[in-house]
């Protein structure tokens, strides 16, 4: 599974400092382990302008030699007030060969001119799911399983211009793909940790899963998916994991949650609350 970051300032500035300089940056994270190696891509999006989206992508993991100098030489350049990371740990909900996930286009974040989306987990039926997607079934170009769930999610915001409401939407609508493949073992998805920004000015972060999946890459004591933020008056910076040892500094996003953050004049705005719980998918079967 994949590992995120997410910053909103009131002021642009760069995230270097918990994208590659923190003892538990988004870099250290890339290779804790040869078992938990996120090697699969890597990707930094962010805002040049109101309405003008940057990405760049890697295919392999960032701490490898030539991936580790772009992803630092992105980090520098990524200055905004919307930062976005991404370590890509491949699903493959499709069963195709480890190569074949291999390719910029499957590796994230997502975006359009005026949005970057991270996903961290998997969706169990991304073909039968594509349906669902409406006229932006024509725009998938790889074989992510988290490109689907993009794009999913940008429909229905495309229809609601509501962020929340679109991800419940979309959380509604896997539900409805399981019922639809005849409610098998396997759940709709393991996990549903996005960050979504829709504007320069807006981040979004959703928490949930199912199933249990462990615990967290760098804390024994931190489940797999529970994600953390830190909010300050002028900035919040939100992630799979905390970026350094500070127990105090780092505050629980736990599945079934979310936050939103909002940056208004000097100030950036965060609340947090509830993701209502999915009413199509009784069970609590861990996905396959």
């Amino acid at each position: 599974m994949c590992r995120l970051f997410g910053l909103l300032a009131a002021h642009p500035q760069t995230g270097e400092a918990w994208l590659v300089h923190s003892d538990r940056s988004l870099l250290a994270q890339s290779n804790v382990s040869p078992e938990s190696a996120q090697k699969d891509g890597w990707g930094i999006g962010w805002f040049e302008l109101p309405d003008r989206v940057r990405i760049e992508k890697g295919v392999g993991g960032a701490f490898e030699p030539g991936e580790r100098e772009r992803f630092v030489r992105a980090a520098g350049e990524a200055r905004s007030t919307l930062v976005v990371g991404h370590l890509r740990h491949a699903s493959n909900p499709l069963g195709l060969p480890h190569e074949q996930l291999l390719a910029l286009e499957n590796s994230q974040p997502f975006g359009t001119h005026t949005t970057v989306f991270a996903h961290n987990g998997a969706i169990a039926f991304p073909n039968e799911t594509r349906p669902y997607l409406g006229v932006h079934e024509r725009d998938v170009q790889g074989v992510n399983d988290s490109e689907v769930l993009f794009l999913l999610l940008l429909r229905h915001y495309e229809e609601m211009h509501d962020a929340f409401r679109a991800y419940v939407h979309a959380v509604d609508d896997l539900d409805r793909v399981w019922i639809d493949v005849g409610r098998p073992q396997v759940s709709p998805y393991s996990g549903l940790n996005v960050l979504f920004a829709p504007s320069p000015q807006e981040l979004w972060a959703f928490c949930l899963s199912l199933g249990e999946h462990g615990c967290g890459l760098l804390e024994t004591s931190r489940p797999y998916y529970e994600m953390t933020y830190h909010a300050e008056p002028h900035r919040v910076v939100v992630g799979s994991e905390p970026f350094d040892g500070s127990k105090n500094y780092w505050t629980p996003l736990p599945s079934g949650t979310f936050l939103h953050a909002i940056a208004q004049g000097e100030h950036v705005e965060v609340r947090t609350g509830p993701i209502p719980t999915p009413t199509l998918y009784p069970a609590k079967a861990p996905m396959a």
